[in-house]
Formats: C-alpha cells, sequence, structure tokens
C-alpha cells in the first residue's frame, strides 16, 4: 500500500522505438541503500510497433507498463507515475550501460540480455513436499460475482473434521501463498498451522493465479465477496468442522476479515495480523511519512508531500460523485502544481498528461473505496474472538494508531474478547528486521518470526468450542 506501489497500478501507453531493434529482456541488478534488486525492462515487438514492460522479481511485481524513447544509441525507460526513469546508452545488441533514476536519487545500473544467475536467497522456513499432511488443489465459486477462485486447501491426514481457516491476502494481486518480495508467507503460514492440526485455505485474488475475473476493477467490498463464497466452500468439505471456521487475514486482509466477520454468523474468530483501524487516507499519510523517511527523505521533502497528498486525499473523501470528483481533483492539482511544477512533474510528461494520469490513478475503484472507508464500522459490529498483531517496526500499517483503534471500535461495538499484541523488532511482514523498511523484507532469510507462528497458532486452538 506503499506510494510507489500504488502507483504502478495505473497503466501507461508505451511509444514507439525507432532507429534499432532492442527487443529482449534487458537486466540487471540495482544496489540501493545496501539492497540488491534485480531489475528487468521486457522489450517486445508487435505489429503496433515495440512495447515494454518492468518487473522487479525480488519485490514480487511484473509487467509494470513503460513509456519508451530511443534517439539513435541513446534509450529511455519510463513509470512517470512511480517517479522511475532509465536513461541509458545502447553498447551493443547485449550491453546498455546507464543510471535509474527514482524521486530524484540516482543509482549506477547497467543492463544486459545475458542470462543473470540469480543468487536466491535462502527460505529456511519455506515447507518441502511431502508434506506430512494432505494438500489438495481446489475451486469453488462466487456466484454473485460469477467468478471461479483456485486455491489450496491443506488438512491433517487424520480421519475427521478440523478446525478451519481462511488466509486473506494484503492489497495488489496475491496468489494463494501471498508470494512477495522473495516469499511465501502463506505457504509457511499454512504448513505451520496445518502440522498443528487445523485445516486451511489459501487461495489467488481474483484475476490472478489460476482464478477468474477482474482485479483491476475490484474493491477491499469485492474482496470481502470472496472470503465469503470461500466460507461457503469449507462448509460443503467433510473435513471441517463448521462449528470452527475462522479468518486470517494480513494487511488489506485485515480489513476483510472484519467485514466478513460482521456479517456472517460461521466466523468463529479472526487474527488481523497487520490490519488497520484508521481510515484509509490517514492511514497511507502515516505509511508515506514513516517510509519517507526512513529512505532518507528530507524533512521538508515529507512536509510537502503530505501537504499534496492531504489535499487530494481531502478531496477524494469529501466527494461522492464521480464527475464532480475528477473536475475537483483537476483544479487541486493544477494549484498544487503552479509554484513547483518543475519537482513534481517527470522528465518527458507534459503537465495535462500528468495530471490526467493522477486523476485516473486516484479515481480508480480501488483507491477511491480504500481511502474512504472507515474499518471501525465493521470492527463495532464484530462480535466473535479476535486477535490483533503487529511489528513495532511495521511502517505500513504503524502499530501504535492502529491497534489502538482496532481494540478501541470493538470495544465500542460491546466486544471485549480482543487479544491484542505489539511484537518488538518486527516489521510488516513478520520479520525480525532492522529498520522496518519495505528495502529490506527481501533481503531478510526468515518469512515470518516462529513466535508469531507459534502464538497464531496456540490461540486458534484455544477458540475451539
Amino acid at each position: 500500500m506503499h506510494k510507489l506501489i500504488i502507483a504502478l497500478m495505473v497503466l501507461l501507453s508505451t511509444q514507439s522505438l525507432t532507429a534499432q531493434d532492442i527487443a529482449g529482456k534487458w537486466s540487471g541488478k540495482l544496489t540501493i541503500h545496501g539492497t540488491r534488486l534485480t531489475v528487468s525492462f521486457n522489450v517486445s515487438e508487435d505489429e503496433n510497433g515495440y512495447r515494454t514492460t518492468m518487473d522487479s522479481p525480488d519485490q514480487g511485481v511484473k509487467d509494470i507498463p513503460v513509456t519508451t524513447t530511443l534517439n539513435e544509441s541513446f534509450i529511455v525507460f519510463e513509470v512517470p507515475m512511480a517517479g522511475i526513469t532509465y536513461e541509458g546508452v545502447h553498447k551493443d545488441d547485449s550491453l546498455m550501460v546507464g543510471t535509474f533514476k527514482q524521486n530524484n536519487q540516482d543509482f549506477p545500473l547497467n543492463l544486459s540480455k545475458q542470462l543473470i544467475e540469480e543468487n536466491v536467497a535462502p527460505r529456511p522456513q519455506e515447507p518441502t513436499k511431502p508434506y506430512p499432511y494432505i494438500s489438495e488443489n481446489v475451486t469453488f465459486e462466487n456466484p454473485q460475482a460469477k467468478i471461479k477462485l483456485a486455491g489450496t486447501l491443506t488438512f491433517p491426514p487424520d480421519k475427521g473434521s478440523f478446525p478451519a481457516v481462511i488466509l486473506i491476502s494484503g492489497s495488489g494481486p496475491q496468489n494463494r501463498d501471498e508470494e512477495l518480495m522473495g516469499h511465501k508467507p502463506f505457504l509457511v503460514l499454512s504448513d505451520y498451522l496445518t502440522r498443528n492440526g487445523i485445516a486451511v485455505l489459501r487461495f489467488d485474488d481474483r484475476g490472478f493465479g489460476e482464478s477468474t475475473g477482474d482485479f483491476s476493477s475490484a474493491t477491499t467490498a469485492d474482496f470481502a465477496g470472496d472470503v465469503a463464497s470461500a466460507i461457503a466452500f469449507l462448509k460443503s468439505r467433510n473435513e471441517v468442522d463448521t462449528t470452527n471456521i475462522g479468518l486470517i487475514g494480513h494487511s488489506e486482509g485485515g480489513l476483510i476479515a472484519p467485514m466478513v466477520a460482521a456479517e456472517s454468523a460461521d466466523v468463529g474468530f479472526i487474527v488481523l495480523m497487520a490490519g488497520s483501524g484508521i481510515r484509509g487516507d490517514k492511514l497511507l499519510l502515516l505509511q508515506e511519512e514513516l517510509i519517507e523517511r526512513v529512505m532518507g527523505a528530507s524533512e521538508a521533502e515529507i512536509e510537502n508531500l503530505l501537504q499534496t497528498n492531504s489535499k487530494i486525499f481531502d478531496v477524494i473523501v469529501s466527494t461522492g460523485d464521480d464527475l464532480d470528483l475528477k473536475s475537483i481533483l483537476r483544479r487541486t492539482l493544477e494549484e498544487s502544481l503552479n509554484d513547483d511544477s518543475a519537482n513534481n512533474i517527470p522528465e518527458g510528461m507534459t503537465k495535462e498528461e500528468f495530471i490526467s494520469a493522477q486523476i485516473n490513478l486516484f479515481t480508480s475503484p480501488w483507491v477511491t473505496y480504500f481511502l474512504r472507508y472507515d474499518p471501525s464500522e465493521a470492527l463495532e459490529k464484530v462480535t466473535c474472538e479476535v486477535l490483533a498483531i503487529n511489528g513495532e517496526k511495521d511502517l505500513q500499517v504503524p502499530p501504535k494508531e492502529n491497534l489502538s483503534a482496532i481494540k478501541d471500535a470493538l470495544k465500542r461495538g460491546g466486544n471485549n474478547r480482543v487479544t491484542v499484541k505489539e511484537y518488538e523488532g518486527l516489521n510488516h511482514l513478520f520479520q525480525e528486521s532492522a529498520t522496518g523498511s519495505p528495502m529490506e523484507y527481501s533481503v531478510i532469510e526468515q518469512t515470518i518470526a516462529p513466535l508469531v507462528l507459534k502464538d497464531v497458532t496456540d490461540w486458534i486452538i484455544g477458540q475451539m468450542k
């Protein structure tokens, strides 16, 4: 949910290339603040010319649309809404020498068509087959959305019915393992739970992996409908004790779990892992401040960013009609650019193009819903047992503000059956972390701290009726 990740949701068309053929996959290793990340630009050719996308496999991001220009041997790749520019010289058919730029910071980056040998970071917690339990690929329908969701159901090998949980992923398109930054948190979590007698259903987000549907047009409420369909599926399985079905939501999944639990008597308990308790616009402003600071931005830059985004978010939250929203956003963006346009508009992009791209971003279904959504409304209606946990160094969903907001909302609704815990030294993914920066996620070997796995499992077992 970081502002750069949100920016990557915007679809940007490519420009035609001229002068020479540079089709192929260009990859290099980018070093940022001691972290090495693989970056790849995929240039292909079709009847309309060349098209380019960017991958950041270490961050679990791929197929980001890129604008591309080529002037003889000089090439520029741009992702304007993320503030990313790569400028390089095309030395020969297999080498580009240049600079990767983001947020006014420059990093040397050479790109090659030679296959880069990936030094895959060890992930000692990932289980390997054969598993000591049953793992079954399954599909189920969301009849209201008319989509098919695909996932994996794991359960102990013994005969009988078992307590069960559904894992709900965070923001952005995620597969059933919630794979990101080279980690598979839901694979690790489901393995631990199932080894301890709990059935687990995890599934690909709609429109991603093997699930059908359109992810780009969906909101958090739509994903809640998918989880409700997952509950209906579990109730049809003989291996599941239908009196003990729970939800575990991570990040945005921690918004979804209370939405579902507030409306369904079938939910016996929920676990909120880095779930939010404050409205979306307030959360993003907090997130931006903390992440920009740990990434080295100056206090003046942070203040300017927060002032600009606060104005934009206020317009979105207070304006209901989409046509009015677009016109008011246009005026707001034009005013904010009048005094400082040189520092806001990416090179090679006109003011009108920049404003239009921003409007498209901020009026997308997911963004507008998320910014306006106040999770306290659903939390106040939750009556089941709740475990809410956060890492002390979580910069994406800061623990102090969110754990207290979750607890307060539940109590306002009359629910005192809540356990809250903040883990010292853990980040948003519940890894043992030095700073909490998202840049650390991929270089940390640990996927989920063992203490968190044990605590969540023990708490769930303690809820059994």
